[in-house]
């Protein structure tokens, strides 16, 4: 089951033309990994006060069609895999029936060291473990 994560795409987030600028594709599915994790009981802000972070290790995207200003965007995100050092995530960002955007995001923990750690239990039970190259729906 994915995640899902409504946004608009404001005139800050667009090129002169109006076009949202590749960039801010990979903020936007930032902010839907973090709802997500909100999602799944995991207080991030307490995690770096406890000396840990997540950091994205990875990521494979592709841009299919342009979003515009003022359009009303969805971003989905489903886990593809986890273990306890990572978790490896497909995220989508649509418009409608029109999928503009796609991203495989591996994430892992960091502490304080910035060496890496098992992600957090509320992560890896909450998230579940589906089958590799699940759908998202």
């Amino acid at each position: 089951m994915a995640h899902c994560f409504d946004l608009r795409v404001y005139y800050e987030d667009t090129d002169m033309a109006g076009i949202v600028y590749y960039a801010n594709y990979l903020r936007y599915i930032e902010r839907a990994r973090s709802d997500w994790v909100r999602g799944l009981g995991v207080d991030q802000a307490a995690l770096r006060d406890g000396g840990l972070v997540f950091a994205v290790r990875r990521v494979v995207a592709d841009y299919l069609a342009p979003a515009h200003f003022d359009e009303l965007l969805n971003v989905r995100t489903a886990v593809q895999s986890i273990t306890p050092a990572r978790a490896v995530l497909d995220q989508q960002v649509w418009r409608g029936d029109q999928c503009l955007f796609t991203a495989q995001v591996t994430i892992v923990c960091l502490n304080a060291a910035g060496r890496a750690v098992r992600l957090p239990a509320k992560l890896r039970l909450g998230a579940g473990n589906p089958a590799p190259g699940a759908a998202l729906g």
